[in-house]
């Protein structure tokens, strides 16, 4: 009997799930013979199971028979927004990352002109300083993650960066041309990623990729670190591939 009621509840919950997708696939409220339709139910099976739904607002009834998204889902929804961490979301991915590729793995954000390391992954025997300590910060135009966040600025926006900052060279390799910077952004457009090839310090070079949020917002980046002489450019494919997991688990659909 308890086995026979513990069936049912289940396939209470599937129905609801299946009236709330249905519901989503609309912009405007739909009417309770369309629902019925369209998710298979009995329309007095999806009445009763609306009913319940609109009770716990997870469902609006707009007038008899008309129905839309409730305004609870939105308020869940902010909620799991709110606690979504990009550092705890991406650390599985990264660690996955330095596993195959055994070499440093960092994620970072923007805070105005620079790059903030906010997590890394590595064997603990690495010579590089620029991302030696969490919290190291770095200017954008000579990161990997940096000139992807440049990447996608509008080019005023770019340009301002440049006048405010001068383009300071860091190595003989850093971009302090303007129109070498806008070549190389136009490049990382088009590629979905973007190298440091030892333009913030010699003998290190890097490989990054960008981390879009819910709202399909570059929020973060991925990078793997490595002496020049290790990196190989092949990688791309692989940091791409985990900065879009990350990104999918934070929501983003693009």
């Amino acid at each position: 009997m308890k086995q026979k009621e513990t069936k049912s509840s289940i396939q209470v919950i599937e129905r609801m799930m299946r009236l709330l997708d249905t519901l989503a696939q609309h912009t405007t409220p739909v009417n309770l013979k369309q629902l019925a339709t369209q998710t298979r139910l009995h329309p007095s099976t999806a009445h009763r199971i609306l009913g319940v739904m609109v009770d716990n607002r997870l469902v609006d009834r707009i007038e008899p028979g008309t129905y839309r998204l409730g305004i609870r889902l939105l308020e869940l929804g902010s909620l799991v927004k709110s606690r979504i961490s990009v550092r705890q979301e991406a650390l599985p991915y990264m660690q996955l990352l330095h596993q195959q590729l055994g070499e440093t793995v960092n994620l970072s954000v923007r805070h105005d002109d620079e790059v903030v390391y906010i997590e890394r992954t590595s064997a603990g025997n690495s010579m590089m300083r620029v991302v030696q300590i969490i919290g190291a910060r770095a200017p954008l135009h000579i990161t990997a993650v940096g000139k992807l966040f440049l990447a996608a600025d509008e080019p005023e926006k770019t340009s301002d960066y440049v006048r405010r900052t001068g383009l300071p060279r860091y190595t003989d390799n850093t971009l302090t041309d303007p129109v070498s910077l806008a070549r190389e952004l136009e490049k990382i457009r088009q590629q979905g990623y973007a190298y440091d090839n030892e333009e913030a310090e010699k003998g290190v070079s890097c490989i990054g990729a960008g981390i879009y949020n819910d709202e399909g917002r570059l929020v973060a980046g991925l990078s793997v670190s490595s002496p020049s002489d290790r990196l190989d450019k092949a990688w791309a494919a692989q940091v791409r591939q985990a900065a879009e997991k990350i990104s999918r688990a934070l929501g983003y659909h693009g």
